[in-house]
């Protein structure tokens, strides 16, 4: 390798390494969760605590025999409960609470 000076390196190499330390940058920044995702997975679990909690304060509803799912702030109610009364009670309850967009109400009954 021919020098330019004492201590200086020729422009090729000093664009090689540039780009190969972008491309390290980009494929380590893909490796990590967005801190967007990270939220919302945060936001998610919150959601169906509260909904969790919102059904439990419900008396007429057994709140241990609907599951709770949620994903990007849609519910997801599943299980089984006595009534058509308490199919409507339950997405009623789970709508109350904040951050969720929407309920799909599959529970069923016994």
């Amino acid at each position: 390798m021919k020098r330019f000076g004492i201590g200086k390196v020729p422009a090729a190499v000093s664009a090689t390494t540039l780009l190969a330390t972008l491309a390290l940058c980009g494929i380590a920044g893909c490796a990590t969760d967005s801190p967007t995702a990270t939220v919302q997975q945060t936001d998610d679990a919150g959601i169906s605590a509260g909904v969790k909690a919102a059904l439990l304060g419900d008396a007429s509803l057994k709140a241990s025999e609907i599951d709770v799912d949620t994903d990007q702030g849609v519910v997801r109610l599943s299980g089984f409960v006595s009534s058509a009364d308490e199919v409507a009670a339950a997405a009623a309850a789970a709508r109350t609470v904040r951050g969720v967009r929407s309920v799909r109400n599959e529970l069923r009954l016994k």
